[in-house]
């Protein structure tokens, strides 16, 4: 790791191709792990309430089985399972039956690259610039998972989680006091959000793992980094969520996925936090 942050000409393209790569498995996990959980609720839903099993096979699972068209079928070929530059090749059609591949594949690709570039600029190549890189990727799984399907599952949440809580313990980001304080309060905070309007409304105005997912962010970044993700993720929320809104022509009950918004700011804030919460304590005079 000291080679590569004394060679940084070195260092970023192995940081970049690495992103690239473990993008084009975070595509396999978006699309494949929420069908997967819901193929097993469905499942023990039937054995808990006695129902009669009836041959219903599982979804693709996320190591095992190789990419394939989901139109026709087909089975990809290494080459073209390299990510970017093959939907590039394939002008972003299947080879077999030429439908359209969607812009996720690419997309996500390159954001996983670019956020581990961040990330090993902003940290180096030692364990606090691989730690940010997983938060990173976990963030991305996590709020493409919530778009598509409003789905922040457990597998995401809660090992980000935990694995926040352990780099704690070393004191790689933050002292182990901090995380657990941030992780109690991201989880309490949102869930009294969520309790109080459903008390007023009558509605639930958020899902479980949004709960997780700041608590997870708490234990990342710590407590005093929760009130700017919060602040800044509804506010992002709020434009884009209006924009989105006016642009399907749809109403204000249309629910939106928080999950991304939470995502979005809580790595801001997590790679640029002593700066923006250095702003804000000056600012409010608290400094």
């Amino acid at each position: 790791m000291a080679f590569l942050d004394q060679n940084p000409a070195l260092g970023y393209p192995i940081a970049a191709g690495l992103g690239l790569l473990v993008g084009s498995f975070l595509n396999v996990v978006i699309l494949r792990l929420p069908k997967r959980l819901e193929w097993e609720w469905k499942r023990d839903a039937q054995e808990e309430l006695g129902q009669p099993e009836l041959y219903d096979p599982p979804p693709p699972g996320i190591v095992v089985e190789r990419s394939h068209c989901p139109h026709c079928g087909h089975q990809l070929s290494w080459y073209e399972n390299i990510p970017v530059l093959s939907w590039l090749a394939l002008r972003g059609r299947c080879r077999s039956c030429k439908a359209p591949i969607s812009i996720q594949y690419p997309a996500v690709e390159l954001l996983t690259m670019l956020l581990v570039l961040t990330c090993v600029w902003r940290f180096g190549f030692g364990w606090q610039g691989f730690g940010a890189s997983l938060l990173s990727c976990f963030l991305i799984a996590g709020a493409g998972m919530d778009l598509r399907t409003k789905i922040l599952p457990d597998q995401i949440t809660l090992v980000l989680l935990w694995l926040g809580l352990i780099a704690s313990v070393d004191n790689l980001f933050i002292p182990a006091k901090a995380a657990i304080a941030g992780a109690v309060l991201g989880y309490v905070s949102l869930w009294a959000v969520y309790w109080v309007f459903k008390q007023l409304t009558g509605k639930v105005g958020m899902g479980h793992g949004d709960f997780k997912l700041l608590a997870a962010l708490g234990a990342w970044a710590g407590y005093k980094a929760l009130l700017p993700i919060a602040l800044m993720s509804s506010l992002v929320g709020a434009i884009i969520g209006s924009i989105f809104l006016a642009m399907k022509g749809r109403d204000r009950n249309t629910t939106i996925p928080f999950g991304p918004y939470l995502a979005i700011a809580g790595w801001i804030v997590f790679i640029w936090g002593d700066q923006i919460i250095g702003t804000y304590m000056r600012m409010s005079g608290l400094d």
